[in-house]
């Protein structure tokens, strides 16, 4: 069986897989050791793949309220321009 990369752009998709591990765990008697160990290594993968999916969304969202920050200051110095009056 080929070993799956977790698509860390799509945490909807990695968290659903997390969820099906879960239940998988949850609804076995006993558990297979080589069965349960490949769940826990690709469950880790996803863990790792949608923590950095977070960090990158984190980062994009950081730059955009730095950008509406900077829109924001540019917007408010017009303002204080056009109420300073003219000498």
């Amino acid at each position: 069986m080929p070993k799956e990369n977790p698509d860390i752009k799509n945490l909807s998709d990695n968290l659903k897989k997390l969820s099906e591990i879960t239940e998988w765990f949850e609804n076995q008697e006993e558990v297979d050791i080589e069965e349960g160990l490949k769940k826990v290594k690709e469950a880790a993968g996803l863990i790792k793949a949608s923590k950095e999916r977070l960090k990158a969304v984190e980062n994009e969202f950081e730059e955009i309220k730095k950008e509406v920050h900077i829109e924001e200051d540019n917007d408010d110095e017009e303002s204080v321009e056009e109420d300073t009056p003219q000498i």
